[in-house]
């Protein structure tokens, strides 16, 4: 089980400052070994109450909210992690648990009952918030990613961009699942993530980068075209 807290920020920036910053920040610190040529794929299912109380509580700007998602890096992956992400303030923790392929498929389906045979006391913790709460499988969201990490304060810099997403397909194993469009074309969002404190050199080269702060998560991004008439 991972358990870590740490603090996240976001911006939005454009395609030229994207390569510029990847540049000057591989003086620094390591690509991910995931990288590729063009990154990794990213693709979350989330979940929501009846009500979608997590949705509107992110919209409406709480101070402290959260929320859960089934994580894979590829359609073949035979495992996937089960997040919950709770933000306080200015720091956001994490805990997550690794799931079999055929538990992510039940998860899916609405169905956890699995998690009460986990001998982890945060499956059984989930088993229940899920179920007081009447969580369902609500959107897939997917994106490429491409990152920087160093070990130092445990810093890792990304950059999300091509996001898209369904509210109909659940189906997170999917070669090629149909998905709309979200983000507009050319932006990408970096995010800074560490623990403690940000070195100053780091600091030093994103205050170098034209870019805007945004609190928006991508799971209200993909949700909003179904909320386009929430009062």
């Amino acid at each position: 089980m991972l358990d870590v807290t740490r603090t996240e920020v976001k911006y939005d920036i454009g395609l030229l400052e994207v390569a510029d910053m990847k540049r000057r920040l591989g003086m620094f610190m390591e690509p991910d070994p995931h990288n590729g040529e063009k990154g990794y794929l990213v693709r979350s299912l989330y979940f929501d109450t009846l009500h979608d109380t997590d949705f509107e509580e992110k919209v409406e700007g709480y101070d402290e909210r959260q929320k859960i998602r089934l994580r894979v890096y590829s359609a073949d992956a035979e495992t996937a992690k089960l997040e919950i992400k709770e933000k306080t303030g200015g720091f956001q923790r994490k805990r997550s648990l690794i799931l079999s392929r055929e538990e992510s498929m039940r998860m899916a389906d609405g169905d956890y009952c699995f998690l009460t045979d986990r001998e982890e006391p945060l499956a059984g913790w989930l088993y229940a918030f899920l179920h007081v709460h009447c969580y369902r499988p609500k959107c897939i969201v997917e994106y490429d990613r491409c990152a920087f990490i160093t070990e130092h304060n445990d810093t890792r810099i990304t950059f999300d961009q091509n996001l898209r997403a369904s509210e109909s397909n659940f189906d997170l194993f999917q070669n090629g699942p149909p998905l709309y469009p979200v983000s507009p074309p050319g932006r990408v969002t970096m995010e800074v993530k560490y623990t403690g404190f940000l070195f100053s050199h780091l600091k030093n080269e994103l205050n170098r980068c034209d870019k805007i702060q945004v609190s928006s998560s991508k799971y209200c991004k993909a949700r909003m075209i179904s909320k386009r008439g929430r009062r």
